[in-house]
């Protein structure tokens, strides 16, 4: 497949507002943040109030300085730590090294085979295409849009998100689950097909990025967030929202059951 940054018009949403509503809608403790493929470090560096890194990182890292302190961050290849987190981004080519997975041997993976194959299953962005990447939180509206947003959620939170999506034009979502460099099935899935991508932030993302235990994280295009917007406020207008109360587990089901189903 080849790479696709959304090409859809994105530039008139409202994105502080839709901050709010999802703030309002779904309680989210942890900042909505968006992240921008940039073609010259030059184009990344002209954002205002940039931060640049003075160590190397993850980029679990940055999306963490990002969701976790509230600042907009870019980065190239030279700001990470290695070619793992810059092949994601496609700003490390998927080279022979990469794909053999050698470091991930007898760590992550049991046999040499293994570890080939998950570097093989990674969703990563075309490499050439760009020279660094930029984060910030939505609210703030310096990526102008960015190519996807970040949304870290509980599972309760995240399910009546996904509830919001599928409110009109339903489509069933399939994601993916690489293990270990679960950024490959959030950012860079969502980076590569322009598809909702939801992941289960890996040992890495929460180790170095400050995920919590509990939340689960969902790259997305911001094109799709009104539509979430719009299902939620339809879903709650049913009393289907968060959080969501709970009925208890020995008492006669029918009189819940006749309003939600």
């Amino acid at each position: 497949m080849t790479h696709s940054i959304i090409t859809t018009d994105q530039a008139n949403l409202d994105l502080p507002a839709i901050v709010d509503d999802l703030n309002r809608l779904l309680r989210l403790r942890t900042t909505p943040i968006g992240m921008k493929m940039f073609k010259t470090r030059a184009e990344m560096e002209a954002i205002p109030r940039i931060r640049r890194p003075k160590n190397i990182h993850t980029t679990d890292q940055i999306v963490g300085q990002a969701s976790r302190n509230g600042w907009t961050v870019g980065i190239t290849m030279d700001d990470l730590v290695g070619a793992q987190c810059g092949t994601v981004l496609g700003l490390h080519p998927r080279d022979e090294k990469w794909l053999s997975g050698d470091r991930m041997h007898g760590v992550w993976f049991g046999s040499a085979e293994g570890a080939a194959e998950h570097q093989a299953e990674m969703t990563v962005v075309d490499y050439g295409l760009y020279e660094a990447m930029a984060v910030s939180p939505l609210a703030a509206g310096r990526l102008n849009p960015p190519d996807i947003c970040l949304i870290y959620a509980t599972p309760a939170q995240m399910i009546l998100f996904i509830n919001g999506l599928q409110w009109l034009g339903y489509k069933k979502l399939d994601w993916s689950c690489v293990g270990e460099s679960s950024c490959a099935d959030s950012w860079g899935r969502a980076l590569k097909t322009g598809e909702p991508s939801l992941s289960i932030p890996c040992f890495a993302e929460r180790r170095y990025g400050g995920v919590m235990e509990d939340e689960l994280l969902m790259a997305i295009p911001p094109a799709f967030l009104p539509k979430v917007i719009a299902g939620l406020e339809a879903l709650s207008n049913n009393g289907l929202r968060y959080p969501i109360a709970q009925y208890g587990v020995s008492n006669d089901v029918r009189a819940g059951m006749g309003v939600s189903y």
